[in-house]
C-alpha cells in the first residue's frame, strides 16, 4: 500500500520543565522512552531521577492517531488514567513495562496491587530496580544486586512476563522473578548496555561495549553463542516481532541483521552521513549508532544515530525510505500498533514522529506466523521447494 507520507511529521515534544539548575545538564539526558504493550501509557525518563507516566494518546495528539491507534477503550481508559511522576531518587537509565498477575505467596512487595496489573521498572544509577504499579504510581518492589548502573531491562513475554531481565555496568546480566533474584549471567568483559529477550520467549541478546554481542536460551539461562562481525562496540539489540531476525547496532555505523537461530549475518546497514561535512569534518563516528527497534509488523527498523538523524529502513530494499531530524538522538521505539516513533534526547526531550506504514502482504503474514512457532532448523526439513525456504528464513532481504 502507498506510504502516507515520504518524511516523518513532528507530532509532538516534551521537554523538561524544571527551572534551570547550575548542574542542570549534568543528568538531564532522557536515556530510555517506553510505550505499554496496549498502546496506552507512555513513560518517558525526563531526567534529574524523574519518570513521567503519560496517559496515551497525548492531549492535542488524538486527531493525529488513526482509528486503530486510538480505539474506544483509549478513549475511556483516557477519562480514568492522570497523568503520574515518579521520584526514583537516582538517575534513571532503562524502562520497561510488563502485565503482572501477583501472587499470594509474594513476598518483599511493599504495597499490594490489583489482581492483575500494569507494572513500570525503572533502572537506577546506583544499581537499584525499582518496580511501579502504574495505575496508582506506588512503588510495588526495591531489587537490589548490581553493584552499578542498570542500563537496560527487559521482560519476558507470554506466561513468563513477571521475568525482569536487567543489563549493567558491574558487567553481569540478572534474571528476576518480580521480587527476587533467580540467576547471574556472566559472560561480558565490559559494561553491559543493552538486553532485549526475543517474542517468542526462546533467547536473550545482550550486548556491552564489545565488538560482539551474545545470546543466551531462555530456558536454562546458558550462553547459546557469539555473535562476531562488528568492527566497533555494540550499543543495541533487538528482535523482530516474530523472533527470527537480530538486529544489533554499533558505533562502527553499521547494523547487522542475523539469523539468531543459526548465527548467520543476512544484511548490513550502513549509515552515511547525508551531509558529511556537518559539525564532523572527517570523524569516523559521525554515524555511530545508539539505538534500532523494529517496527510492529516486522518490515522496518528505526535507528537513531549522532549523525543527528532518525532513519526509517524498509528491511525488503535494504535502504532507508524516511528521515527526521534527532539532535542528540539516545533512544528510539515503536508505537505498539505501529504508525509512531518516540525518541529521546540528551537535552531529556521526548518527541513522537509519524513514520511510514504498509499493509502487510498475505505472504509476510504467514512467514509472521509460521516462524513464530518454527525455527530456521525446522523451516529447513520442511517439505516445500528452497525459493519458499529462502523467504520463510529471510535469507531473500
Amino acid at each position: 500500500s502507498p506510504l502516507p507520507s515520504p518524511e516523518p511529521i513532528l507530532l509532538a515534544e516534551l521537554k523538561p520543565g524544571q527551572p534551570q539548575q547550575y548542574d542542570w545538564k549534568a543528568s538531564c539526558e532522557t536515556w530510555s522512552v517506553a510505550f505499554s504493550p496496549d498502546g496506552r501509557w507512555f513513560a518517558w525518563s525526563q531526567g534529574h531521577c524523574i519518570v513521567k507516566l503519560l496517559p496515551w494518546p497525548l492531549e492535542g495528539t488524538q486527531q493525529n492517531c488513526k482509528a486503530s491507534e486510538c480505539t474506544k477503550a483509549e478513549a475511556r481508559g483516557r477519562g480514568r488514567a492522570k497523568e503520574k511522576t515518579l521520584e526514583c531518587g537516582q538517575i534513571v537509565w532503562g524502562l520497561a513495562f510488563s502485565s503482572w498477575l501477583p501472587s499470594r505467596s509474594r513476598k518483599h512487595i511493599l504495597w499490594a496491587p490489583s489482581p492483575a496489573c500494569l507494572v513500570l521498572a525503572t533502572g537506577l544509577n546506583d544499581g537499584q530496580i525499582k518496580v511501579w504499579e502504574v495505575q496508582t504510581g506506588r512503588l510495588l518492589f526495591n531489587l537490589s544486586g548490581h553493584q552499578d548502573v542498570v542500563r537496560d531491562l527487559s521482560f519476558a513475554p507470554g506466561d513468563s512476563r513477571s521475568i525482569l531481565i536487567s543489563a549493567s555496568r558491574d558487567k553481569t546480566l540478572r534474571v528476576w522473578d518480580l521480587g527476587k533474584q533467580l540467576k547471574v549471567l556472566s559472560g561480558h568483559m565490559r559494561w553491559v548496555y543493552c538486553c532485549c529477550t526475543s517474542p517468542d520467549g526462546r533467547m536473550l541478546c545482550s550486548a556491552a561495549g564489545e565488538k560482539s554481542a551474545l545470546l543466551w536460551s531462555m530456558d536454562s539461562y546458558s550462553l547459546l553463542r557469539k555473535l562476531e562481525g562488528h568492527q566497533g562496540c555494540v550499543v543495541s539489540c533487538a528482535f523482530s516481532p516474530d523472533s527470527a531476525l537480530l538486529a544489533t547496532a554499533s558505533y562502527d555505523t553499521y547494523v547487522i541483521l542475523w539469523d539468531p537461530c543459526t548465527g548467520e549475518q543476512l544484511k548490513s546497514l550502513c549509515h552515511i552521513p547525508l551531509q558529511p561535512a556537518l559539525d564532523h569534518g572527517a570523524d569516523f563516528h559521525a554515524s555511530s549508532l545508539r539505538s534500532a527497534c523494529f517496527s510492529p509488523e516486522g518490515l522496518y527498523l528505526a535507528t537513531v544515530a549522532d549523525d543527528r538523524l532518525l532513519r526509517i529502513w524498509a528491511l525488503e530494499l535494504g535502504s532507508p525510505v524516511a528521515f527526521a531530524p534527532v539532535k542528540n538522538g539516545l533512544c528510539c521505539t515503536y508505537f505498539p500498533h505501529g504508525g509512531i516513533i518516540a525518541t529521546g534526547t540528551r537535552d531529556g526531550h521526548a518527541q513522537f514522529w509519524t513514520v511510514p506504514q504498509a499493509l502487510s502482504s498475505l505472504k509476510h503474514l504467514c512467514r509472521k506466523v509460521l516462524r513464530s512457532c518454527f525455527t530456521t532448523y525446522q523451516v529447513l526439513k520442511l517439505p516445500i521447494p528452497k525459493k519458499m525456504k529462502d523467504f520463510l528464513t529471510y535469507r531473500t532481504l
